[in-house]
């Protein structure tokens, strides 16, 4: 004999489960790795504090109105038509808690778009569907497409770790040093968005923003376009290397050669007049 269940004890029967899948989750924002980041944590938990406090005010006098003055105790409504007092308060004591919010948000927007004083500048500009980089004091240029491979995502595949937030070429960037970005956008409108760095900038075409980072301590940090851009908009990943000084000099400087090796092996030709054999190529990079 079969024993039908209530629908509504499936969600209940599954709740267990969810704290393995959310283990992960967290409930606030990161505090990730920039000196904008912190900035922006540290006003999301001030306003977040303002609200809760402001809330838990005014819904206690509200309840213990409701709870002090119900009708089964005979309460009856004082009858008015107008207090100057009462109308003062609830125009000043908002406009003050406004002005506590606006003060540090201001400062904050402003800090988020001073871009001056920049030791490094990139221009990032987003295409259908990959980034495309380009540090503009050293001459290095290359792009960053998904390297997920194809079988894990429509094959059925076992998932990386990684899974649909891994490129072949991620971005480079050094510690302590202000990085100034310049994002722009070859086909439609993109998003460049890296969660621990504290700010989502759009890359539109024809169109350059600006933002800037100064990474306080090495490591990989993920992202992924943050505007709807097309079916392959998933597949858009954004993956950023922070290296200390040394390795970052020395990642330039192998770019740098690997830059002149591949120009050197196109400029050759062969007695025939045409290109080197691509295994020639190979060699010259290696």
């Amino acid at each position: 004999m079969q024993i039908r269940r209530p629908a509504w004890l499936m969600p209940m029967a599954l709740f267990p489960w969810s704290g393995i899948a959310r283990a992960d989750f967290t409930h606030s924002m990161p505090q990730g790795v920039t000196p904008i980041s912190h900035t922006v944590y540290d006003l999301h938990m001030l306003i977040l504090g303002i609200c809760v406090v402001t809330a838990a005010l005014l819904y206690g006098v509200m309840f213990y109105s409701i709870f002090a003055h119900r009708k089964s105790k005979g309460a009856v409504a004082v009858q008015f038509h107008e207090n100057t007092l009462v109308e003062v308060l609830w125009t000043v004591v908002p406009f003050l808690i406004l002005v506590l919010m606006a003060v540090p948000a201001t400062k904050a927007m402003i800090a988020m778009y001073d871009t001056s004083e920049a030791e490094v500048t990139i221009k990032v500009t987003g295409c259908q569907w990959k980034w495309q980089y380009e540090y503009l004091e050293d001459g290095i240029k290359f792009v960053s497409s998904l390297k997920t491979p194809s079988g894990q995502i429509d094959k059925g595949e076992a998932k990386a770790e990684h899974y649909l937030q891994e490129v072949d070429n991620p971005l480079v960037l050094p510690v302590g040093k202000k990085v100034r970005f310049l994002i722009t956008a070859a086909d439609v409108l993109h998003g460049w968005w890296v969660p621990d760095f504290g700010w989502k900038q759009d890359a539109t075409p024809g169109f350059i923003n600006e933002g800037w980072v100064r990474i306080d301590k090495p490591g990989t940090y993920r992202g992924q376009c943050a505007e709807l851009c097309g079916r392959g908009h998933a597949f858009m990943p954004i993956v950023v290397e922070a290296k200390n000084e040394q390795d970052y000099r020395q990642w330039i400087s192998e770019q740098k050669a690997l830059l002149a090796a591949r120009q050197d092996a196109a400029g050759k030709t062969n007695a025939s007049g045409d290109l080197v054999q691509p295994a020639k190529i190979k060699a010259a990079r290696e």
